[in-house]
């Protein structure tokens, strides 16, 4: 880069914090002592070498960042894209292919509805081609195209005036005010305009098999059902890759997975890391880091609104009340999680501590549905209108310790009445059309509903944001209340946390009360690598671990 470019003098580093987005300030919302031991780190190596063996118990298949996806695909994600700047584990703003833009350094107005984006100049794509800011254009309008299957369209919907003023710099100004915005740009990859010239339709783009990113490693290969290489972009603008190839391999049985960590065959183990059930034993291993991180998603049970009987409030009810909680947590889980009522951290500024306790109460379950009309039929199930109270659950497929709790929820829900039937599957079939597009009776899984730190759910809780229904966002459960929808828009125009704050208490109460699922606990993850692994670091504020793989290394 020439000395005299204005983006110089930007001073771009993974590891540099410009400042913060927003006048008010923001901040994680977890307390450092919660981020894991610190360790002395040997220095990285001058170039890439070596290899890098991740287990994920889930297979990736959405190689689109911006299709409907799910978590695990992330894991992909980060290591092939770039965003236009990051969060820290601290919840801080990092530059990656822009500024942070603030208020004080001109890139965002103080009303918050102008912005001008300025980007570095040395980025390359994969295949050698430039990146510029037709890019960053081509991709917040691909997010709102109504032909494309978009898995975001929150935040992005108010962009206006969208102009590209020059190859590097870009500006647009915001319908208005959406304080979450700056999370939602920290988690949105840049995808090249190039790859989709001619295609008619963008769902369907050669990214699917394909992906050509940014990113500090290139896509190798895929082999369907096994792993997926990846191996260092050596013209990576950033510091780093370190490792010269990553193979993410699939193992669906977790005590497989976790079989294979010990045995060194994989060198980390990733999503869904290491099941509580052998936590003790984890600790034990020799030339193993093994830590017990806190993390922003919890455990649900998902209910499709949209199908009977789950469609009815009532049922919803009885089945958690018939759901004895704190035994699953205990005697499944090893007390590993965190019991909770909210969908959002008890660590968050915004965390609702007065939502009503889940107290175990067979009998509040058959009031309730004695109430709703269901009565006793010939076998125990509860019968309504000549239709037996019967649902289906399924999970991935080789999770034992969610497959222990279906078990258990069987006995205790056919205790009161509800017939509970198990249909697990592949995590591939499972998390395809089948979750995406709520043809699901209820899914047990864990989600992460926060963008970053920021409280808004929009994408989740939004009526017009089901896909089964048309809409572009993350509503699988065909979620639908008027005073959310109203209190979701409210909050978005706020910037003060204390002004931000009482509305979203009021949503995770009306939550609690709908239940459109059920908040099973807060997760800790065991987490486990080899301990000649350096630069790998918990960071509550994105989805998976691989956030930060361009500063992995062996020493």
């Amino acid at each position: 880069m020439s000395t005299e470019n204005e983006n110089t003098k930007l001073a771009f580093t993974r590891r540099k914090t410009l400042g913060l987005l927003g006048a008010a300030g923001l901040v994680s919302y977890f307390a450092p002592n919660l981020l894991g031991k610190d360790r002395a780190l040997a220095a990285p190596p001058s170039s890439p070498t070596g290899q890098l063996i991740i287990g994920l118990s889930q297979e990736p298949t959405v190689l689109n960042p911006h299709k409907l996806h799910i978590e695990v695909d992330e894991g992909i994600q980060f290591a092939l894209y770039d965003t236009l700047f990051t969060v820290t584990p601290e919840g801080n703003f990092e530059p990656s292919l822009a500024e942070v833009p603030t208020v004080a350094n001109g890139g965002i107005s103080a009303d918050g509805l102008n912005w001008r984006i300025k980007l570095r100049d040395d980025v390359k794509w994969h295949d050698g081609k430039p990146f510029s800011a037709e890019d960053v254009k081509f991709t917040l309008e691909l997010l709102v195209d109504p032909k494309f299957n978009s898995w975001r369209r929150t935040g992005h919907e108010l962009v206006r005036d969208l102009k590209v003023v020059s190859a590097t710099e870009l500006t647009w100004r915001m319908e208005q005010p959406f304080a979450p915005y700056p999370s939602i740009l920290a988690a949105t990859f840049i995808v090249p305009a190039h790859v989709f010239e001619g295609v008619t339709d963008k769902n369907a783009s050669s990214l699917d098999r394909v992906p050509i990113g940014t990113g500090p490693f290139k896509f190798v290969n895929r082999r369907a059902g096994d792993s997926m290489e990846v191996a260092a972009n050596h013209d990576y603008f950033g510091e780093g890759p370190y490792i010269e190839k990553v193979i993410f391999r699939y193992i669906p049985d977790q005590t497989v997975l976790y079989t294979q960590f010990k045995t060194g065959d994989i060198d980390l183990i990733s999503l869904s890391y290491i099941p509580a059930n052998n936590y003790a034993d984890a600790q034990t291993l020799q030339g193993k880091v093994v830590d017990l991180m806190p993390a922003s998603s919890v455990e649900c049970i998902a209910f499709n609104t949209g199908r009977a009987p789950l469609d009815e409030q009532a049922v919803r009810q009885a089945i958690y009340s018939a759901f004895d909680r704190d035994s699953a947590l205990e005697q499944i889980n090893y007390g590993v999680p965190i019991a909770t009522e909210s969908y959002i951290p008890q660590q968050s500024y915004y965390y609702n501590p007065d939502l009503p306790k889940h107290k175990y109460d067979p009998e509040e379950a058959k009031k309730l549905l004695d109430r709703a009309g269901w009565v006793p039929g010939p076998d125990g199930i509860r019968v309504k209108d000549g239709k037996r109270l019967s649902f289906t659950n399924s999970t991935s497929a080789g999770n034992q310790i969610r497959e222990q709790i279906q078990q258990y929820m069987q006995q205790t829900l056919r205790d009161v009445g509800i017939e509970m039937k198990v249909e697990n599957m592949p995590s591939a079939v499972l998390f395809a059309d089948f979750w995406l597009k709520s043809q699901f009776h209820s899914v047990m899984h864990g989600q992460d509903f926060l963008t970053g730190f920021d409280p808004d759910t929009s994408d989740f809780f939004l009526s017009t944001n089901s896909a089964a229904k048309g809409g572009g966002g993350l509503n699988f459960w065909q979620y639908s209340n008027p005073e959310v929808d109203r209190l979701l828009a409210e909050g978005g125009k706020l910037f003060v946390p204390e002004e931000r704050k009482p509305i979203y208490a009021k949503i995770q109460e009306i939550v609690r009360e709908d239940l459109p699922f059920i908040v099973m606990w807060q997760r800790r993850t065991v987490r486990g690598h080899e301990s000649g692994i350096n630069g790998y670091a918990a960071n509550v504020n994105v989805r998976i671990d691989t956030w930060n793989i361009a500063d992995w290394y062996r020493s």
